[in-house]
């Protein structure tokens, strides 16, 4: 009961927090569905090609930000023409997300592409690096090979060998109660790699740095309000964390709110150098559902080991 009441009382901190200057209007209540800007995406159910229906040129545009789509012809990224481009680009995105590759519209490609997710795009310059064949990889000495589907960004950035010790720091808006949840969210990472954290106070110079921004934030990947995406962060060495200050947070789990440390399970790997994986139960999977509680999974640590030659 008394973690209950401090959840919803941070909840409320944070609404405050980040809203000081509407506090006194109706804020949008979690459980809203039609708050979400993927939710456009439902009234596509059945679509597939050859057919010309209102929304598609949403679902373009959904498409091209998480990598999937890209036009020469600027013409028909803007229409709503169901053509052969896209269905391709949807069939990519089931195989992806171990879907059955049709190329349309069905429900539960709906409910993949309406959940919550990170930010960053699943496919970089038109290479699929989520892709869901998966990589043979030898477990320590014990010689077995086991399959992986762990992916990294293009080039395989990664933080040098003589940088193992990362300090990251809060920015000025950052609650004192979402702290805790992002440090053990560092110390996971820690046990499971050659790299310690420490954090230094908010007017120091870091490796890494953390914050909560809304819609267009300065970094070239703007948020989109309540649902859609809900974090992002950069890959070696850039740093940057960011959450989605117009989303319902948490410590720990709680309906129609998303888990802070969970979260911070998965912008950590993007910052060591990680990017999505096809297995939905490990933390670098690209979708989260509110109330879902996530840790690291032998995918995201066979990736870690992978890039890092651990």
């Amino acid at each position: 009961m008394a973690l209950k009441l401090f959840q919803l009382l941070f909840l409320t901190f944070l609404a405050f927090l980040f809203f000081p200057t509407i506090s006194h209007a109706k804020r949008n209540i979690p459980s809203d569905k039609k708050s979400s800007p993927f939710d456009f995406i439902k009234q596509l159910k059945g679509s597939h090609k050859g057919v010309n229906t209102k929304g598609i040129h949403q679902l373009k545009v959904y498409l091209k930000e998480f990598g999937y789509l890209e036009y020469l012809n600027q013409t028909h990224a803007n229409d709503d023409d169901f053509d052969d481009i896209l269905e391709s680009a949807i069939k990519t995105y089931q195989e992806n997300y171990g879907i059955e590759p049709t190329g349309r519209i069905d429900i539960i490609t709906v409910s993949k592409m309406t959940a919550p997710r990170c930010g960053v795009p699943d496919i970089v310059n038109g290479t699929n690096y989520m892709h869901p064949g998966g990589k043979k990889h030898k477990s320590g000495s014990r010689n077995v090979h086991t399959v992986s589907h762990f992916s990294f960004f293009p080039g395989n950035p990664r933080w040098p060998s003589s940088k193992t010790h990362l300090t990251y720091r809060f920015l000025l808006n950052f609650p004192i109660e979402a702290m805790a949840p992002v440090a053990r969210a560092f110390q996971k990472w820690e046990s499971s790699t050659h790299f310690t954290f420490a954090r230094v106070q908010t007017y120091q110079i870091s490796d890494l740095v953390i914050g909560f921004h809304r819609y267009d934030h300065g970094d070239g990947a703007p948020f989109d309000g309540p649902g859609g995406t809900i974090a992002h962060a950069f890959s070696p060495t850039n740093g940057r964390f960011h959450y989605d200050a117009d989303e319902w947070w948490s410590i720990g789990s709680v309906e129609d709110a998303f888990d802070l440390e969970t979260v911070a399970l998965h912008e950590i790997g993007h910052l060591l150098g990680l990017g999505h994986s096809s297995v939905d139960a490990s933390i670098m999977y690209p979708s989260i559902s509110a109330g879902e509680i996530k840790n690291l999974h032998d995918d995201d640590i066979q990736g870690i080991s992978a890039l890092y030659n651990l």
